[in-house]
């Protein structure tokens, strides 16, 4: 089980101690109390609003965002646009300038997608990270995806965009299988050495999108517009565990429950089990 997983099993009001319900579990009780990332009131109000125009209009940046929040009557420039943006790791899809933070010292990978064939599970997965606002603050989700079958192999929150939940995720998808490619955009967390190395070790081909292409990762985007309309924005989550337990319930719901239109209205479960030799 991931740390998040963990993390929405512990019940604040139970007989047991929280530190004693993180033992049994094994989660650091460090772990348990963690907060999500504080902004003010405003900007959580702007943040929000940005998520939802750039899942309409992903092809906006944030000159055009600036404007639409401008006519909806926000009072915003575009430089506070621009840092929310970047907050958020948000970029247009559009070629040119991208607002994820990169880290030019790490080493860039080719992309090894164009023209493949992708028909079998454990062939190619993808990761990503996407922004999740909350009540009183903001979290970050990372997701591991199989591409063929769409099916999420393992997911993580954190209050950082930092590397290590990005590699507790993939190490937890590596324990059930091994793809033959994976791939990612140029973001700092999926270059960084201990991210990369990991895949090294297991063997895999490390594929990465040009710039300003986030249409290479289309799958798990749609995921991510999947998550926050049907769930996501129709709550309002007061911390981190909240958010934890619903995003876990909903995920759970789009690989078991959820059909694809797709996938020949199949889940992605089903799918992804049928290229595997064995999927518990």
């Amino acid at each position: 089980m991931s740390n998040a997983e963990k993390r929405a099993l512990i019940e604040p009001d139970h007989e047991l101690s929280i530190q004693r319900q993180c033992e049994l579990i094994g989660l650091p009780r460090s772990s348990y109390y963690y907060e999500p990332a504080a902004e003010s009131d405003l900007n959580l109000q702007l943040m929000r609003r940005i998520d939802e125009v750039h899942l309409e209009y992903p092809f906006y940046g944030s000159r055009k965002i600036t404007a639409h929040l401008i006519e909806e009557g926000f009072e915003v420039n575009r430089k506070r646009v621009q840092r929310l943006m970047r907050k958020m790791d948000l970029a247009a899809i559009s070629p040119g300038p991208r607002t994820t933070v990169e880290a030019p010292e790490h080493r860039k990978y080719p992309y090894l997608l164009r023209n493949l064939e992708i028909d079998r599970s454990d062939q190619v997965w993808c990761a990503d990270m996407t922004y999740i606002p909350m009540r009183r603050g903001f979290l970050y989700l990372v997701a591991v995806m199989d591409w063929m079958s769409r099916y999420v192999l393992s997911w993580e929150l954190s209050n950082t965009l930092t590397s290590h939940f990005c590699v507790e995720s993939l190490e937890r998808a590596l324990v059930a299988g091994c793809p033959e490619i994976f791939n990612t955009d140029q973001g700092s967390q999926f270059t960084s050495d201990v991210f990369t190395s990991t895949l090294e070790a297991a063997g895999v081909a490390i594929s990465m999108d040009g710039k300003g292409r986030a249409l290479d990762n289309v799958f798990i985007e749609r995921l991510w517009r999947s998550l926050k309309y049907e769930e996501v924005y129709l709550h309002a989550y007061d911390d981190g565990f909240q958010a934890a337990r619903a995003i876990g319930r909903y995920l759970d719901f789009y690989n078991d429950k959820r059909p694809h239109q797709g996938l020949g209205y199949r889940t992605p479960r089903q799918v992804y089990c049928e290229g595997v030799r064995s999927c518990a």
